[in-house]
This record gives C-alpha cells, structure tokens and sequence, in this order.
C-alpha cells in the first residue's frame, strides 16, 4: 500500500467562508446582541473593502441608539485587551477571518 494514497484524505486548498455572524463573546442583553449584530454585518457587506468606514457606520449608529461612548475594532489580526461597562461588549466574527469587536466605555 505504500505509495499509493490510499487512506489519506487530500486536504481543501480553500478556507471554509462563513456568511453568518459567529458570536464569540458578549455579555449584551439579547435585544442589543441582536441589534448590534446586525448592524455589524449591514455595514461589513456595504463597506467590504474598507473596514475603517464600516467601523464608522457602526458606532455612530451605536452612538445615536445606545447612547455615547462606543468603541470599534475591525481587522483581520488583532489581539486587545480592554476595560468596558458591563453587558455593553460583543466579539464576533464574519465572513470568515473578519473580527468586530464593539464595546462601551465611560
């Protein structure tokens, strides 16, 4: 059998893309998750090749529903550590690398 491949799986030369927000923390009330979550994907589908302007939209859009203070990161690679207000924080991923990070500090 050697030589022959046989009983070896051939490994995908593409990346599994994922169309749907993927939750990765948060401590919001459900109505906000749900709200900012699709804020989040309206403004990486409109602004798909700039994520400092999808950023933009949405804490603006932040600002005017939750009141003032909101914080947005948007990237492919990042680590952070931050202090937030409680049950004002969400981390999520989309369309695949894509990462949103949107919290509330005072």
């Amino acid at each position: 059998m050697a030589g022959t491949g046989e009983g070896k799986k051939e490994e995908p030369d593409y990346k599994k893309l994922f169309n749907f927000p993927l939750i990765r923390h948060t401590d919001m009330p459900e109505e906000m998750k749900v709200e900012t979550m699709e804020l989040c994907v309206t403004a990486c589908e409109k602004f798909e090749t700039n994520n400092e302007s999808a950023a933009k939209m949405i804490k603006e859009s932040m600002d005017k529903k939750f009141g003032s203070s909101w914080h947005v990161v948007i990237g492919e690679d990042f680590g952070f550590e931050i202090t937030h207000e409680a049950k004002n924080l969400l981390y999520m991923f989309y369309g695949g690398r894509l990462a949103i990070c949107v919290w509330r500090c005072s």
